[in-house]
Parts: structure tokens; C-alpha cells; sequence
């Protein structure tokens, strides 16, 4: 049997496998090793491959250790008070929940770095307050779900890490290209909400009370300082990212760590609400114990459990498609479409059709290697097209069949899949807007990079 064919038949028997649910690194796993066998090559270059990554991979330790911040600002409290700061700035308008919701997933996403644990934790937390709150439950459920799309773009991000390895980019230069899109991102959604629930009528207003946004702000002091230390640290160049990621891990910890020590201490109670608090009070989140950082660490451990493998096994992957000559088909058809906007437009569609049915990652890892350099050579700046490849990529988690953020806020909010869909029709639209602004306007990108 020819070896093609064999090919072929192995492509479809791991298809298969993931339409039945089996998990992407091994299915990807399976097609590798069956792949490898087919071209002759054998088991020693897949092992000495997937050593080489981890070997150069430095830049990679940021990855758990941002996955580590986000849990740590989860458990400590802070996320909470920079919610209710978000609340109170906009909590006056129509829809203002659900916009500080959005406004929430954005800060979060500035110290997390991850898309399902942005919209896990935001849902958790705002969805039962949405619904107590007149709005509808699947638009409430959408809407975390939707906000948490900036998780990889707002920096620090896990996907920038990623792709900066994969690409021989500086990830600081991409941590700052990705802050004006991630907020437009986070703007263009909240404008998408506010509409729509102007248009139902959702959603119960509070007075605009300087006194209210001036103490939520002061609570929210950690989270704000974490944002800041990580941005600061990036940009200054005085911390690489994983420099910065170790940084923000440590300063959580003892955040949270003197913050349980002082309620105690001090016999503070967490169950008060902001006007029964002092200024003094709203200093301090509820923080957690030595005890409970081992659990905190193992969930975060589970997940980098997940992406490292996945993005070992993809650089064999990568080497495999170059010699079935995969990428110079893909290459030739783009290339073929003409110049400077044809080609991005068309790398474009097909990133948008691969996020429907894959994650950020795999979609990363298979197709940046193929399209960035085609877009380099007509012209297309690097940093801008990592960019444009990545809020395209984080688009598909709020697109059916695979979603994987409407999976997310399903599972928190317990409204079911199918449910959720028609009310991320809004939300995509102000995305794809949004999307579309950034890659016809490459300064949006590229203008707070110091070299540009």
C-alpha cells in the first residue's frame, strides 16, 4: 500500500478518534506515531525532538507559572474586587452587569493569561448575580463566556508564550501588541451588550456614586498592582516574561497569605458589603492558607499537565508535515490568492474555520509555522500577524461545534451548550469587527512597541 494512502487512512482513523472525544494530545500523539512509522523514522527522533523543545524551552516556564497567577488571584479574593470595581463603573447603565462582566474578563485575562480560566472564574461568580439581576440566563452564561476570549490576548498570555516559541519572537514585544487589541476586544463586546440590553430592557441599575467606584478601586488595589507589576516589569524590560510570571506568582502568594493572617487577626469578616466596610477593611481580600497552596498548585500543575505534551508532540507534527509536503501545499494555495490583503485575508479565513474546530492551540501550532512566513514575505509584519493569528484563534472559542468557552461557562453556570449559542451571535459580530480593525490597521498593534 502505497504510503499516501497510508497517510490518509491514518488521518482518518485519529479524525475519528476526536470526533469520540479523545483528547487532543493523544490523538495528535497517534497520528505522529503512526505517521512516523509510514516515513520511516524512527521512535529515537521523536524522543530526541520532544527533549530538544524542553531543552530550549525556558520562555515556556511562564506558561504554569501564569496558569499558577490566575488561580492564586482566583482563591485569594482579588478577582472578586476587581469585578465589583467593574460594577461599580458601570453598573449605572443599562446592562451594566453584564458589561462589567466584560470589564471583569479583561482584568482578569491581565494577570491570568488563559481564555477557560477567565470565563470559569468570571461566570462562576457574576452569572448568579446576572440572573438575580433580570437578565437572561443564557445570555448571562454567553456573555462570561464571550469575555473570556481576551484571556490570550490581554498580556500575559499563555497562546503569546507559545507562539513566540514556535516563531523565534520576542513574547515581550508580543505582550504589549496584544494590549490595545484586547482591549478593543473587551470595548467592542461591551458596546454588542450594551445594545442588546437596551433593546430587552435586562439588567437593574445602580446610581453612578463616586464614593462606591473610589472604595471598589481602593479594594481592588492588589489586583491593580499585579496588572502594573507585570506590564511595568515587560515593557521597561527590567523582567523577561518568565522573570515576570515568577514575580506575580510570589507576590500572590504573600498577598494572600498576610491577607487570611490579618482577617484573622484582626477578626475581619468577608460576608460584609462595601458600605459596611472601612477603607482600612477593604485593604485586604480574604486571601488563603499555607494549607490550601499545594491544591491551589496540583490544579495548575493539571492543566500545564495538559499543554506542555501537546506542545512537545507538535513540533515532531510540524516536522512530519514538512516532509508529507503539507505546508508548501498550503503555502502555494495562499500565496496563490496575489498581494499584501489577499493573502492576509485568506490566512485569516482559514485560521477562523480551523478555530471551529480546534483549540488555540493545536491551531496554533499547526498552522502559525505554515502562514506567518507567507505573510512576512508580502509584507505583513511579524508582530502584527501574531497578533491577527491570535485574536482570529481566540474567536473560535465562542464558535460552534467546538467552543470550547461555551463548554467552559456550561459547565459553571449550568445552562446547557445549545442553549448558549444564539446569544454569542452579537458578541462574534463586535469580535470579528474588532478583528478586521486590527489587521487593516497595523499600528494598533505595533504602535507601543518601542522598535516600531
Amino acid at each position: 500500500m502505497a504510503d499516501g494512502t497510508l497517510v490518509t487512512l491514518i488521518s482518518v482513523g485519529v479524525t475519528f478518534l476526536f470526533m469520540l472525544g479523545v483528547p487532543v494530545f493523544l490523538v495528535i500523539a497517534y497520528w505522529v506515531v503512526g505517521c512516523s512509522f509510514v516515513l520511516g523514522l524512527t521512535l529515537d527522533n521523536m524522543g530526541a525532538e520532544i527533549l530538544n523543545v524542553f531543552n530550549k524551552g525556558f520562555a515556556l516556564l511562564a506558561m504554569p507559572l501564569f496558569i499558577l497567577t490566575g488561580d492564586l488571584i482566583n482563591k485569594s479574593g482579588i478577582a472578586r474586587r476587581l469585578s465589583d470595581f467593574a460594577y461599580a463603573c458601570l453598573g449605572w447603565l443599562r446592562g451594566g452587569l453584564a458589561m462589567a462582566s466584560l470589564g471583569a474578563c479583561g482584568l482578569f485575562a491581565a494577570i491570568s493569561g488563559s481564555n477557560s480560566a477567565t470565563t470559569a472564574t468570571i461566570g462562576s461568580m457574576l452569572h448568579p448575580e446576572m440572573v438575580k439581576g433580570g437578565y437572561d440566563e443564557r445570555f448571562s452564561a454567553a456573555t462570561a463566556a464571550a469575555g473570556g476570549t481576551v484571556g490570550i490576548i490581554i498580556p500575559p498570555s499563555i497562546i503569546f508564550i507559545v507562539y513566540g516559541f514556535l516563531m523565534n519572537l520576542p513574547i515581550s514585544d508580543l505582550f504589549v501588541a496584544g494590549i490595545i487589541p484586547g482591549t478593543l476586544m473587551v470595548v467592542g463586546m461591551q458596546l454588542a451588550c450594551w445594545i442588546i440590553c437596551r433593546i430587552n430592557g435586562w439588567g437593574y441599575l445602580i446610581p453612578l456614586q463616586l464614593n462606591r467606584v473610589l472604595k471598589t478601586a481602593f479594594g481592588a488595589w492588589l489586583g491593580f498592582f499585579a496588572i502594573g507589576l507585570v506590564l511595568w516589569g515587560i515593557y521597561t524590560g527590567k523582567f523577561s516574561p518568565t522573570e515576570a510570571a515568577g514575580v506575580t506568582v510570589g507576590f500572590c502568594i504573600i498577598a494572600g497569605l498576610v491577607s487570611w493572617l490579618l482577617t484573622k487577626v484582626l477578626s475581619l469578616r468577608s460576608d460584609k458589603t462595601w458600605e459596611e466596610k472601612s477603607y482600612g477593611e477593604m485593604l485586604v481580600v480574604e486571601g488563603f492558607t499555607l494549607r490550601q497552596i499545594p491544591g491551589i498548585t496540583m490544579r495548575s500543575a493539571e492543566i500545564t499537565g495538559i499543554l506542555a505534551p501537546l506542545i512537545a508532540i507538535s513540533v515532531v507534527m510540524q516536522q512530519i508535515l514538512s516532509l508529507l509536503g503539507a505546508q508548501q501545499v498550503i503555502g502555494d494555495f495562499v500565496t496563490s490568492m496575489g498581494g499584501y490583503h489577499a493573502v492576509l485575508f485568506t490566512a485569516m479565513i482559514i485560521v477562523f474555520f480551523s478555530g471551529m474546530v480546534l483549540e488555540s492551540l493545536p491551531v496554533t501550532i499547526i498552522l502559525a509555522p505554515i502562514l506567518a512566513p507567507i505573510a512576512a514575505s508580502v509584507g505583513v509584519d511579524p508582530i502584527h500577524f501574531a497578533v491577527i493569528f491570535l485574536v482570529g484563534a481566540s474567536i473560535g472559542f465562542i464558535t460552534p461545534p467546538y467552543g470550547l468557552n461555551l463548554y467552559v461557562a456550561s459547565g459553571v453556570t449550568g445552562v446547557p451548550y445549545f442553549r448558549l449559542l444564539r446569544y454569542t451571535v452579537p458578541y462574534l459580530v463586535a469580535l470579528i469587527s474588532v478583528w478586521f480593525l486590527v489587521s487593516l490597521v497595523p499600528d494598533l498593534a505595533l504602535i507601543l512597541l518601542p522598535n516600531k
